[in-house]
């Protein structure tokens, strides 16, 4: 058997995944184990191009975080050089040319250095849409035989990801990002982060994404604060039909109750005072797109009455109107809390729940996405090395260990606040580079200092008492609802500081850190009857 023939034999396989229906994950997967066989190597990856930035899509030989990187061209002139190139190139053993993956290599060896690469563009219809990089540790290690063969094997990878894009078409045409219109953009800023994750629970989250995406069901998004809940009212609305047009974002929790129908259904000049013109509200913003709102939890009552009545017609007033305005809006809600509970306790209309609640979506925590954790850390940690003008930054083995240890209550958003302090510690940490060093700055277990965080977010303990009558009397004790113990504690202060400036309602919530409208707000809420007041 000659080695075209073996070369032959390894690539038929990848051919007949072209008529089948694969995952993506799995073809890219597929793809670098051929690639394996056919060059042995110590890393490789697979890289789409993404504006300015490679992302990597599927990785052998490289640490976990590398997927939660983004390579930007303009600082990595490697990745440039090979995408420039009509067809596979090898950088020389001595190339002085920074590489990406230096640093990035899983192995038991810490501060690995690539020594020999090479890579090869990969084209469809004449476009550039990504890389496929192979690396060595040794100095040498590929020849010309070595090149022949990504050559081949580059093509076979171009039809890979043509069949795969043709297959996304076909099956989610909402995929179709080409759908967002300038609308779309001036009304909202598009997120800074995205979606990321391979975990079982990521992986049902992003499938359920995709499932209610394509209709204009209401949507209610759960899960604890720092899970990324608008992140994926993003998704949902850039999947949508509804693409082309804008996706407005109310924050419920900030919206005071006496602006609600004004943020929301606007108003005519006039309607009160300050009024000095016309103005739309998010429902006619929106009008064609999605409304968003955000913290739907923290609505009051007579709020969620008002809501309700715009969601059960599509028909709204402007304050102030008499001419009624038909609108299409998809809804899409979020909140921390348990609407459930909020209704059995009376604090949450049932028939506005069960309308927001149409297709329900709970956001997994961060400590049920193993493992995502590192995933999501990749991402942090490049964002911070750009931010920073660093020329690389990695993480120990000891931090990742760190990271797949920790309980993570604060979520996403914890894990990102973490990554940016550590970066911040180990800079100052450094200062100047020791002559010699490779120029990467490595995040330390003591950088991200998790065992500082998890002591902080500890509950208290009671100290222990000499006096067995204290044991007997708190293992008696009934057992207490928090939040109805914080209610009752936010009506005796609420009370106390009324009591304190009778009358005067302004000076009462001065006290307590309000403005008069919150305290209102708040009094209702807690069904705490307030005395008329002069005004102030």
């Amino acid at each position: 058997m000659t080695p075209h023939d073996s070369l032959l034999d390894r690539l038929i396989p990848l051919v007949a995944d072209l008529a089948r229906d694969l995952p993506a994950a799995t073809r890219y997967r597929r793809l670098l184990d051929t690639l394996r066989q056919l060059i042995p190597c110590d890393a490789a990856a697979l890289l789409q191009l993404e504006g300015g930035e490679l992302v990597p899509l599927a990785i052998h030989g490289l640490k976990p975080d590398t997927m939660g990187r983004r390579f930007a061209l303009a600082q990595q002139p490697r990745l440039q050089a090979l995408l420039g190139q009509d067809g596979p190139m090898a950088f020389p053993p001595g190339c002085e040319l920074p590489d990406p993956y230096d640093g990035l290599v899983d192995s038991e060896a810490s501060d690995l250095s690539v020594h020999d690469c090479m890579g090869c563009p990969l084209r469809l219809d004449d476009t550039v849409w990504g890389l496929l990089t192979v690396d060595a540790l040794e100095a040498g290690h590929f020849g010309p035989d070595q090149l022949y063969r990504l050559a081949r094997l580059a093509e076979i990878a171009a039809a890979t990801v043509a069949a795969t894009r043709r297959m996304d078409q076909l099956q989610q045409l909402a995929r179709r990002e080409r759908l967002r219109a300038d609308s779309f953009r001036q009304a909202l800023p598009q997120p800074r982060h995205h979606l990321i994750g391979h975990s079982p629970a990521f992986e049902q989250l992003l499938a359920e994404i995709d499932l209610v995406a394509g209709t204009s069901l209401p949507v209610l998004i759960s899960g604890e604060t720092g899970t990324g809940k608008e992140l994926v009212a993003h998704r949902i609305h850039q999947l949508s039909p509804r693409a082309d047009k804008p996706m407005i974002s109310v924050n419920c929790a900030a919206l005071p109750e006496h602006l609600l129908e004004s943020e929301l259904f606007g108003h005519v000049r006039g309607a009160f005072s300050g009024a000095v013109s016309d103005r739309k509200g998010k429902f006619e913003l929106a009008d064609g797109g999605t409304l968003f709102l955000d913290e739907i939890g923290e609505l009051a009552l007579a709020a969620q009455a008002s809501l309700l009545r715009a969601l059960q017609d599509g028909q709204l007033q402007r304050l102030g109107s008499d001419r009624e305005h038909q609108v299409d809006v998809r809804l899409i809600a979020a909140t921390n809390r348990d609407l459930a509970e909020e209704v059995r306790q009376g604090r949450f209309r049932a028939d506005l729940y069960h309308r927001l609640g149409v297709y329900p979506l709970s956001v997994p925590a961060l400590r049920n996405r193993q493992p995502d954790g590192l995933i999501l850390a990749g991402g942090f940690i490049e964002e911070n090395r750009r931010r920073m003008g660093l020329r690389g930054l990695r993480l120990e083995a000891a931090a990742e260990a760190a990271i797949r240890r920790y309980d993570w209550p604060g979520n996403v958003r914890e894990l990102e606040h973490v990554i940016s302090r550590a970066t911040l510690k180990a800079i100052g940490r450094s200062h100047s580079l020791p002559a010699g060093s490779d120029g990467i700055l490595r995040l330390t277990a003591a950088d991200l200092d998790l065992d500082g965080a998890a002591t902080v977010l500890e509950p208290a303990v009671l100290e222990p008492t000499a006096d067995p009558r204290e044991h007997a009397l708190i293992a008696s004790a009934p057992p207490i609802n928090l939040r109805v113990a914080v209610d009752d504690y936010q009506r005796q202060l609420l009370a106390q500081a009324v009591a304190r400036y009778p009358g005067n309602l302004a000076a009462a919530a001065r006290q307590l850190g309000l403005d008069r409208a919150n305290l209102l707000r708040l009094a209702r809420r807690l069904e705490l009857p307030l005395p008329s007041s002069r005004r102030s």
